[in-house]
């Protein structure tokens, strides 16, 4: 029996506080249990799973995959977070903050190593060969992804196409391969696996446009945070790279001019001209566009892959689920 996505979700999290992170040495550890007890969406290993039952086997043969994807996840954002000298992740210190920044990169190091422990606990007739192609060859897309977004940040010529590609790599990829993990465990072919990738990776996608969407024009009370950020910390967006490829060259100029101002008592003046040249290039328009490209191009990937259509339907569910927000 296939179960939906409220049942995976329990399964996965009862299998996730079975783990035992904190052990010794307590000093690399300890960090370790912190970050994976922080919550969040655990969308990833879902994803693992629903790949997995989709093919019929059950969806706890994949639990050990959606674990290594989870871990991978937060591995990554503990070296982001560094990175980023972000002081906050889901509303609680950073590892580098709650510890050191030596601590949390060598945490961090121990969280990938465990990540491959992990994803070598799947079962014996699924191909372990195929797994680690799938997971090594997104993880270092995952990578490259960090270093383009970290380039991006140098660069005043990062055109949409770059952008595109660079949501993709770091965001995206995960997504998809997290999906594609669980079809390999299912027993998916490689075409349907390649095809379940896909899905992922465009639905990936599609979900970044509709966050930026909602960091500029979200509703406030339903997106949980302040709108503009991106706008306040000059962050190259869809919808900033959209009305640059748009705008006459006065409004371009201004444009640039507006996003290299980093002035506090400025920033609330700021973002409402943003806004307001945004709006006067229809960028929201042109960014829900692609958003529902994206999404038509997933769902034609979905519906090209041979598996029965109860297991096609949870994925699709989850899916719509994502961008059931309001924008």
């Amino acid at each position: 029996m296939q179960k939906n996505q409220s049942q995976l979700e329990q399964f996965f999290t009862e299998y996730l506080e079975n783990q035992v992170f904190d052990r010794e040495p307590h000093t690399l550890y300890a960090p370790i249990d912190y970050i994976m007890a922080l919550g969040g969406k655990r969308l990833r290993p879902l994803l693992t799973l629903m790949g997995c039952q989709m093919f019929g086997r059950p969806a706890g043969d994949a639990l050990p995959a959606a674990l290594a994807v989870e871990v991978f996840h937060n591995f990554s954002l503990v070296h982001d977070d560094i990175m980023d000298e972000a002081p906050l992740r889901r509303g609680m210190p950073t590892v580098h903050q709650k510890y050191n920044a030596n601590t949390a990169i060598l945490s961090g190091d121990a969280m990938l190593i465990e990540a491959y422990r992990f994803l070598c606990q799947s079962p014996a007739d699924a191909s372990l060969p195929r797994l680690m192609h799938i997971f090594n060859h997104t993880a270092l897309e995952v990578c490259e992804g960090q270093a383009a977004d970290m380039d991006f940040e140098k660069r005043d010529d990062v055109s949409l196409p770059e952008y595109l590609r660079m949501i993709e790599q770091k965001t995206a990829a995960l997504i998809g391969g997290a999906l594609a993990l669980g079809a390999v465990i299912g027993g998916a072919s490689e075409e349907d696996a390649a095809h379940l990738d896909a899905f992922g990776r465009n639905i990936g996608i599609a979900f970044q446009i509709q966050d930026d969407l909602l960091d500029t024009f979200g509703d406030p009370e339903k997106f949980g945070k302040k709108t503009g950020g991106d706008i306040a910390r000059n962050k190259k967006t869809f919808l900033l790279l959209k009305a640059l490829e748009s705008a006459t060259p006065a409004l371009r100029q201004e444009l640039m001019a507006l996003y290299s101002e980093t002035s506090p008592a400025l920033e609330s003046a700021k973002i409402e001209r943003v806004k307001a040249v945004f709006s006067e290039l229809q960028t929201a328009a042109s960014a829900q566009a692609a958003k529902t490209d994206y999404q038509q191009r997933a769902f034609q990937h979905l519906a090209a892959i041979d598996a029965p259509e109860e297991g096609k339907t949870v994925v699709r569910d989850f899916a719509n689920w994502l961008f059931s927000r309001d924008v």
